[in-house]
């Protein structure tokens, strides 16, 4: 996969503080093993708003990270893992069972020792999470692994960070007001980003970006291949591209479905969710789609 995260590029801004908002009112823990509410006294909510979405390649499993937190998407509903209720934010897949993330805690965590978790890491499929670095420092709201290179987006400052070491440090790059980022390991030095402007690129590692004219309304782009682009409008259409100048309409998400999450397992396999939160897949690039999940949907029952 390549983007992990996504946020409608003209609703970037608001959407930062809404989402924080809604992280810091959320929910509490359940009991070790059992689905549990996602406040007290009310019924468990399920997935929250969904920020992320990926495809496993050890099994192929499906999974969603959202408000409240890391979910697998089976044909009986959506599954929390680890019966964890972390907020989170920033998601990818990096390989078999290997996830990257970011977020916050939840408020009832008694060893949350700050509400930013920095980058952390899972290698057994969100059962259990690893502190990679800056925790107490950054809220990544997006996540892209390029090859050597790791970019996350911090919402902190809107700024773009860098690692060449899996993470472990960084480098911080060029801020933007940025919603969104894709970037492909064929092509580590080159990044994509939309912003309520449009559609910007950098090919210096993401130290300068330059806005590409003529954009349409994007709600999210990745990159799964370097030299192809797919990007999902903000009316729900499909559009591939190559460099970003000139796209053609391929598909249409479901009628109805307004974009908010795409990720590109591979240039066919896609998945994207909506502001609905439904989750919709498509085997053939974008040309048709089923969806796969609903929030009404969820295993917990509600």
């Amino acid at each position: 996969m390549t983007i992990r995260f996504r946020i409608p590029a003209l609703a970037a801004a608001a959407a930062t503080s809404l989402l924080l908002t809604a992280c810091s009112t959320a929910e509490t823990t359940p009991a070790q093993g059992k689905p549990g509410p996602a406040r007290t006294g009310t019924s468990d909510q399920g997935t929250g708003h969904l920020h992320g979405l990926g495809v496993d390649p050890a099994d192929g499993s499906l999974y969603a990270a959202g408000h409240l937190g890391v979910f697998r998407l089976t044909p009986a509903g959506a599954v929390r893992v680890a019966d964890r209720y972390q907020d989170t934010m920033g998601f990818t897949v990096t390989g078999p069972r290997t996830f990257l993330a970011s977020g916050h805690p939840s408020p009832t965590d008694p060893t949350a020792a700050s509400p930013h978790l920095g980058l952390i890491r899972s290698t057994d499929a969100a059962q259990t999470w690893t502190t990679v670095s800056a925790a107490g420092e950054a809220d990544f709201h997006s996540l892209q692994q390029a090859g050597p290179t790791l970019y996350g987006l911090d919402s902190q400052t809107s700024q773009i960070w860098a690692s060449t070491d899996a993470g472990a440090t960084w480098e911080r790059r060029a801020k933007i007001p940025a919603g969104d980022l894709a970037a492909h390991a064929g092509t580590p030095q080159t990044v994509w980003a939309t912003t309520r402007d449009g559609l910007t690129h950098s090919t210096d590692g993401g130290a300068t970006f330059q806005t590409v004219p003529g954009t349409p309304e994007l709600a999210a782009v990745e990159q799964p291949a370097p030299d192809q682009l797919i990007a999902l409008a903000a009316d729900g259409r499909v559009l591939p591209g190559s460099d970003g100048t000139s796209w053609t309409e391929r598909g249409r998400l479901p009628e109805g479905a307004r974009p908010a999450v795409l990720t590109a397992a591979s240039p066919t396999h896609l998945l994207a969710a909506d502001t609905s939160d439904a989750v919709h897949e498509s085997k053939d690039g974008g040309r048709t789609w089923t969806t796969v999940h609903r929030p009404d949907h969820d295993a917990t029952g509600h």
